[in-house]
């Protein structure tokens, strides 16, 4: 949840501590009319950040005609979305990844972040041949906002991310690659190999499958893939490590 407007700020933050507003409270809290009060709670319903309930009167209370009058609260995506600090949750918990001394129990940490991964995106990533679900791939990641490209002129289908998902972490360790051609290996159903890579200079990084379009057996596994990557650390040193991952079959 981004909200860039100072008042749209300020009238979420007054529902997190009231839980529910009428429009005569919101008026007094922004200062600003009614109608003003209720184009941005319009907006913000439209948003699915805040709903409404009929505020009916209690015993006692004199009813009359007229505009319904509402109480307004905070959905559950706007309870949810009070912070995004995922970056820095994200850099922290890679860094104490990328610190496990033990190369195969390190590359044992990687395997399972992206055999994790792979488990929210196989459902939606259902083709009978490569080319269906590298299409799917990309459709999945352009709805993460992630622009990707799918190349057939070569033969094989190259799958390439203009923008790197996770900048701040690779740029610091390029383990960050092993554990994406890992996640695409397993929710492509084929190994794949990273044939470009803007660490080496290219101007994107490209997927590549390694072998043609053969849709594997429910007991069949991946070929092992093998990366030696340069692990650049934050000071500017660099080390090599040799990453082993035995990829098995997910489908």
């Amino acid at each position: 949840m981004n909200l860039s407007d100072p008042a749209d700020r300020l009238l979420i933050d007054h529902l997190r501590r009231r839980s529910a507003a009428s429009v005569s409270e919101l008026m007094d809290l922004l200062g600003v009319t009614a109608t003003a009060v209720r184009q941005r709670l319009n907006r913000l319903m439209a948003d699915g950040l805040i709903g409404r309930q009929l505020d009916r009167p209690t015993d006692g209370e004199a009813t009359g005609r007229g505009r319904p009058s509402y109480r307004y609260s905070l959905t559950e995506r706007g309870r949810s979305g009070a912070g995004d600090n995922y970056q820095d949750l994200a850099q922290a918990m890679w860094q104490e990844i990328r610190s496990i001394p033990d190369p195969a129990i390190r590359a044992g940490a990687v395997k399972r972040v992206a055999n994790r991964l792979a488990e929210r995106y196989s459902p939606s990533i259902d083709g009978e041949d490569l080319k269906q679900r590298m299409l799917e791939m990309t459709r999945l990641l352009g709805e993460r906002e992630v622009p990707v490209e799918l190349d057939e002129s070569s033969g094989l289908p190259v799958l390439t991310l203009l923008a790197c998902p996770y900048p701040k972490l690779a740029e610091n360790d390029r383990t960050v690659c092993a554990m994406e051609k890992v996640l695409l290996s397993e929710v492509l159903g084929e190994a794949v190999r990273l044939s470009e890579c803007r660490l080496d200079g290219g101007g994107c990084c490209s997927f590549t499958p390694s072998r043609g379009d053969r849709r594997r057996e429910p007991t069949e596994s991946l070929p092992k893939v093998t990366l030696s990557d340069d692990l650049h650390a934050t000071d500017g040193t660099a080390g090599a490590v040799e990453i082993v991952l035995a990829e098995e079959a997910v489908r």
